[in-house]
């Protein structure tokens, strides 16, 4: 239990942050998961700039790591490109 005031603030945005960064992670998640379940190219391809832009705001905010975010990215990419037109 916090017993400075600083600590007592640092709780209260420790609180804020971790709400708005869950709210971020999880959108993206479900937008990556929308187009690995995507079946039709057009379709793929208009979402992929979409989420890897979502990926890389996560990034650099550093909700998730990097690297992580370069990964998705290409996972995803060689999704898109092994649709069938």
């Amino acid at each position: 239990m916090a017993n400075h005031k600083s600590a007592k603030k640092r709780n209260r945005q420790n609180v804020v942050r971790r709400l708005h960064n869950r709210y971020y992670a999880k959108t993206t998640r479900n937008a990556v998961r929308a187009l690995r379940q995507t079946t039709d190219k057009t379709a793929a391809v208009a979402l992929l700039p979409k989420v890897s832009s979502m990926l890389d705001k996560l990034a650099k905010i550093r909700v998730i790591h990097k690297n992580k975010a370069a990964n998705l990215k290409s996972s995803l990419a060689l999704h898109v490109n092994r649709l069938a037109s």
